[in-house]
């Protein structure tokens, strides 16, 4: 399962290119209001960090307006992937870009025929919003493994893209459940990297190496 970071902040981007896991990025309205600064200048930014997929988002609920912003997006970098928002000029938007070549990736999922729906447009990514779903009582994983299932049953080449990942066992069950991809923070990120074991075990081998050092350099010194 590929990981991508959901930011737009340039270091955090920069941290994970560094860790060598970073496979992509999504942004969107809100996690760029968050950094502020010019849109297009962040994207660019973020193109050069990764050479994987980057999300940018249409504002447009238009069909002609989401045309015009994701084609102004596409024109931005080789890598970016023009994110459109699940609805029925959503659609027709995915549809037409489809036909140019420009990749997607349909945003707000959240049930399985929405996301056949956005496959059978030509969405190159499907993002079901798997942590909005459980806020409403819902297993937003159901969505990833039916579309996981019914695109291999059917050979579609649209990718699940698991989003609204809020924790780290979020990550584990998006893989379990055959999502291609999982877009994750990068505090969830991080809290992935850690383990309390992991954390306490570091401390006890540097305790450790130092006392073996102390020792010898004292037996050392005793010979002298």
């Amino acid at each position: 399962m590929k990981i991508f970071l959901d930011t737009a902040d340039i270091e955090e981007i920069r941290t994970a290119a560094r860790w060598g896991i970073l496979d992509g990025v999504t942004t969107n309205p809100t996690l760029y209001a968050k950094v502020g600064g010019s849109y297009d200048d962040v994207v660019k930014e973020i193109c050069g960090i990764t050479s994987g997929p980057v999300s940018a988002e249409v504002i447009a609920d238009d069909v002609e307006g989401m045309l015009a912003e994701g084609r102004h997006f596409a024109k931005l970098a080789p890598n970016i992937v023009v994110k459109v928002a699940m609805s029925e000029n959503g659609l027709e938007a995915i549809s037409r870009f489809a036909e140019e070549g420009i990749k997607t990736n349909c945003t707000l999922v959240f049930s399985t025929n929405q996301g056949l729906l956005a496959a059978k447009a030509g969405a190159s990514l499907i993002s079901p919003f798997v942590g909005r779903l459980d806020d409403i009582n819902q297993d937003g994983m159901t969505i990833i493994r039916e579309l996981a299932e019914i695109f291999s049953i059917y050979d579609i080449d649209s990718e699940v893209l698991a989003a609204s990942i809020r924790n780290p066992l979020h990550v584990t069950q998006a893989a379990l459940a055959g999502a291609h991809i999982a877009t994750v923070p990068f505090k969830v990120l991080q809290q992935m990297v850690h383990h309390p074991l992991t954390d306490k075990g570091i401390v006890q081998f540097k305790k450790d190496w130092e006392s073996a050092r102390a020792a010898a350099a004292a037996r050392s010194a005793t010979k002298s």
